[in-house]
């Protein structure tokens, strides 16, 4: 009898790290997911900057960033220019009014 008892307190200390082993086992697994989606998220990024890379490579044949930024100061000062070229069309058009209504009175 002293040995069925033996079995059954070896039996369920088995059992017990059976379960134990379980529920670990079922942690990793939930561990795991996380890790892939994340590994997914990962390869999407890495994905999205190997596409802005190749957009580099390309723009960079196109033009060099020093020949950008001289073209966008190029545009900054035609803006420039156009807006004081506008002011001066519009004074002499306003001298021109006064003068011709000067002239008819």
């Amino acid at each position: 009898m002293s040995n069925n008892n033996g079995w059954d307190t070896y039996s369920k200390l088995v059992l017990q790290q059976l379960e134990t082993l379980a529920s670990g086992i079922e942690a990793l697994r939930g561990e795991l997911q996380d890790v892939k989606g994340q590994l997914t998220e990962l390869k999407a990024k890495e994905d999205r900057v190997q596409e802005l890379r190749a957009w580099k490579d390309k723009m960079d044949d196109i033009a060099s960033p020093p020949q950008l930024k001289n073209a966008l100061e190029d545009i900054e000062n035609l803006k420039i220019y156009k807006t004081k070229a506008m002011t001066a069309f519009m004074v002499i058009q306003g001298l021109m009014a006064l003068v011709l209504a000067w002239s008819k009175f």
